[in-house]
């Protein structure tokens, strides 16, 4: 499969005719910011708002709306319900908690319940608009191997929370509470437990934490590994209660299990733990912090190439493709979306040395080796452009070239199961353009062993491989003197900026 992000002109089509992706809009203020939240965290290729289901199309000409968004990424599918309740004035404090969360948590759990149920049970029947003519871009994963996260987003407690409680204004967790325990034990006002555990455990995000963790956890892999651990951790036999999500939060990114995974790390020998305010805040003001937040920001090149390739396959323009539609496309794409923070970091670092070292030489590629489980190979490849070529025929020249060198990978390293081959133009070209493939190096034949053997014989490549490694801590000590951001004359000045302004870098970060 082959992907490129440069936009194709009506006259010189490349691969087969692309379909577009129409996208719908929040349609309140709550839900249009919760849309922007989520296409910051999760690229926004895979955020799609106002989902519905053809129930009464015939009938009436609309269809039935599932949820207020939702996240479909491999085989996590996430459900979001967008609640904005005023929390009322009532003097009983008990009575306008118990309406308030009736209105909002309930409700949203509600409505998150019946769009799974209905999810579950017509997969096929998924679409983008209310008249259902745009069916969901790509497939869903297999039901029964499919992992359902559902959120109630509940907007218009936070600022009573502050008033009556102090502190930052984010609901109490209290993993002792359970279903009508919500409403009948005192006092539970302000604080949020399992909303209904027969039908599944629901996070609750207030006005104060929805910024905080989707901020924080602005990848897919960093923010549903933390949900499938809270929602452990929450449900099993300890009790839990934390001053807010934010204190959960920091608990958890201080934290690391015995396979070096964030996690809610608790000896057995304690029944629960309770944790007060002030973890977040000291977290945020740890030195390492402020340096891992430093170190991440070339990494938000990572995210730029993502949002690069799937504008260009929602708008139907890339400049090559082979694939059937946009789901075969989203498949390639999802290995890039599926780094951690951390990774993106020393992808984006490994992509900018290629890059720049194909200013002063023909080309230059290098090898990303998967070590975990489930990570894929990455080859990235960047090529010098020739005065003597036009750019279609260095576009389709390097294109070759990518996908030679990805056939080399399988032959050199065997093992190699996803390979994803990234290539671009080097930091000094005029232009700058970026290809994307993808091979399946599981289960080929020995036909298709040899020739990938003779391919890489024949070119000679990767015949001299240099090993380069890296340390990469994810809390690197502090540096107060040197800044680590990418320097201007590193990345390309017509390139977008990496700080997500959407501007062009030479107007922003490069000026």
């Amino acid at each position: 499969m082959d992907e490129s992000s440069e936009p194709m002109s009506e006259d010189d089509p490349k691969g087969k005719p692309q379909i577009s992706v129409m996208r719908s809009s929040g349609s309140t203020p709550s839900e249009i910011y919760l849309q922007k939240l989520c296409e910051r965290s999760f690229l926004r290729f895979w955020s799609h708002p106002c989902v519905f289901q053809d129930d009464g199309v015939k009938r009436t000409g609309q269809g039935k709306e599932l949820c207020d968004l939702l996240v479909v990424f491999g085989n996590d599918i996430l459900i979001f319900s967008d609640k904005d309740c005023a929390f009322p004035t009532h003097a009983d404090l008990g009575l306008a908690w118990s309406r308030w969360f009736k209105r909002s948590v309930v409700a949203g759990a509600n409505q998150l319940y019946g769009a799974e149920r209905r999810i579950r049970s017509f997969p096929d029947r998924l679409f983008l608009d209310s008249a259902c003519k745009e069916r969901f871009p790509y497939l869903l994963p297999p039901i029964e191997s499919a992992r359902f996260h559902r959120i109630v987003v509940a907007h218009g407690a936070s600022d009573a929370c502050k008033r009556r409680l102090g502190g930052s204004g984010s609901l109490m967790i209290d993993s002792d509470l359970v279903g009508e325990d919500h409403l009948t034990q005192a006092p539970v006002n302000f604080r949020i437990g399992q909303v209904n555990p027969s039908k599944g455990y629901v996070h609750v995000f207030d006005d104060t934490t929805l910024d905080v963790i989707m901020a924080t956890l602005d990848t897919a892999a960093d923010f549903f590994a933390y949900l499938s651990k809270k929602e452990a951790f929450l449900t099993s036999s300890k009790h839990v209660f934390a001053a807010g999500e934010e204190e959960l939060l920091a608990y958890y990114l201080r934290n690391l299990n015995s396979q070096g995974e964030h996690d809610f790390c608790l000896s057995s020998e304690f029944d629960g733990i309770a944790l007060e305010e002030g973890h977040w805040e000291d977290f945020c003001e740890h030195p390492q912090r402020k340096a891992q937040l430093e170190a991440n920001k070339i990494s938000y090149l990572w995210d730029t190439l993502i949002e690069t390739f799937s504008e260009h396959i929602m708008a139907g323009t890339q400049y090559y493709s082979d694939s059937e539609g946009p789901h075969e496309s989203e498949t390639s794409l999802r290995f890039l979306a599926a780094e951690s923070r951390m990774r993106r970091r020393m992808l984006a670092q490994s992509l900018l040395v290629v890059a720049e070292a194909a200013n002063t030489r023909q080309a230059f590629v290098r090898v990303i080796q998967g070590i975990l489980p489930g990570e894929p190979f990455y080859v990235m490849l960047s090529v010098h452009s020739r005065v003597e070529k036009n750019l279609a025929d260095y576009r389709e020249g390097r294109r070759k070239f990518l996908e030679a060198y990805c056939q080399a990978c399988k032959d050199k390293f065997p093992v190699a199961q996803d390979i994803v081959g990234i290539a671009v133009s080097p930091t000094n070209d005029v232009g700058f353009s970026e290809d994307l493939l993808y091979l399946d190096g599981r289960n080929w034949t020995p036909e298709q062993l040899a020739a990938a053997a003779e391919t890489r014989s024949k070119l000679k490549l990767l015949d001299n491989v240099k090993p380069v490694h890296g340390k990469y801590r994810e809390y690197p000590d502090p540096v107060p003197s040197k800044s680590r951001f990418v320097p201007a004359k590193r990345f390309p000045r017509n390139a977008k900026c990496p700080c997500g302004s959407g501007k062009k870098y030479k107007k922003c970060c490069g000026r």
